[in-house]
């Protein structure tokens, strides 16, 4: 934003060139730095079951996180369910708390809409732990897997997602209430996953690619 400004009143500069005069000046920008991962002391951890694991098509995994939102004034906290074949957003909530019950919610309506995954992957935080959240996933039979603990990239794919829903919309925004955060995030995620090309599935949508996968190739006789 800064470069960008700086271009406007004629000034010829970089991006690279700005980072480094921030850092000189001491600039950075103000936010709130959560810790949405934090793990609770007792509950069970679940093995990490996507190591060398090709992913191939739809349901094979799916997987969850939360993070951080800022509005004008406080914040929220958004959770979404997103099939890692396809990269689409299945389910999702919107919450003030970081209780499991938002989590819980997203997850059941995921289920109920889309059946589901053989693998379900998280990380350690205390929300996805629960007794209440992981009962969900024993239930319907499924495999549980959860991140190395600080290990972001192990769920890199909803990580992505992330990028994407803040520099695509809530950066562009400043809520004024949670109602319209909720109401403005849906419609990013509809036009996400309806809308939206992604490079992983040569420019198809998320709904696309996760409706109407490629066939396997048949072997040979």
């Amino acid at each position: 934003m800064l470069k960008g400004l700086l271009n406007a009143q004629g000034h010829d500069v970089g991006r690279r060139r700005v980072v480094t005069l921030m850092k000189r000046i001491g600039i950075e920008a103000l936010y709130r730095r959560p810790n949405t991962s934090k793990p609770a002391p007792g509950n069970k951890i679940y093995p990490y079951l996507l190591r060398k694991l090709e992913i191939t098509r739809p349901d094979q995994v799916w997987a969850m996180d939360i993070t951080y939102v800022p509005m004008a004034r406080g914040f929220v906290y958004l959770a979404a369910v997103i099939d890692w074949y396809s990269r689409r957003v299945l389910a999702w909530r919107v919450s003030i708390t970081m209780t499991a019950d938002f989590c819980v919610a997203a997850v059941q309506e995921a289920l109920a809409r889309d059946g589901k995954p053989d693998i379900f992957n998280t990380d350690q935080g205390s929300q996805f732990t629960s007794a209440a959240f992981t009962a969900v996933l024993h239930e319907a039979g499924v495999a549980i897997s959860m991140d190395g603990k600080g290990a972001w990239r192990d769920n890199v794919f909803v990580e992505r997602l992330w990028r994407s829903v803040k520099y695509e919309e809530v950066y562009l925004r400043a809520y004024d209430s949670v109602s319209e955060a909720w109401g403005s995030i849906g419609r990013y995620l509809i036009f996400y996953n309806e809308t939206r090309p992604h490079s992983a599935h040569g420019g198809q949508t998320p709904d696309q690619a996760y409706l109407n996968p490629p066939r396997p190739i048949p072997a040979a006789a």
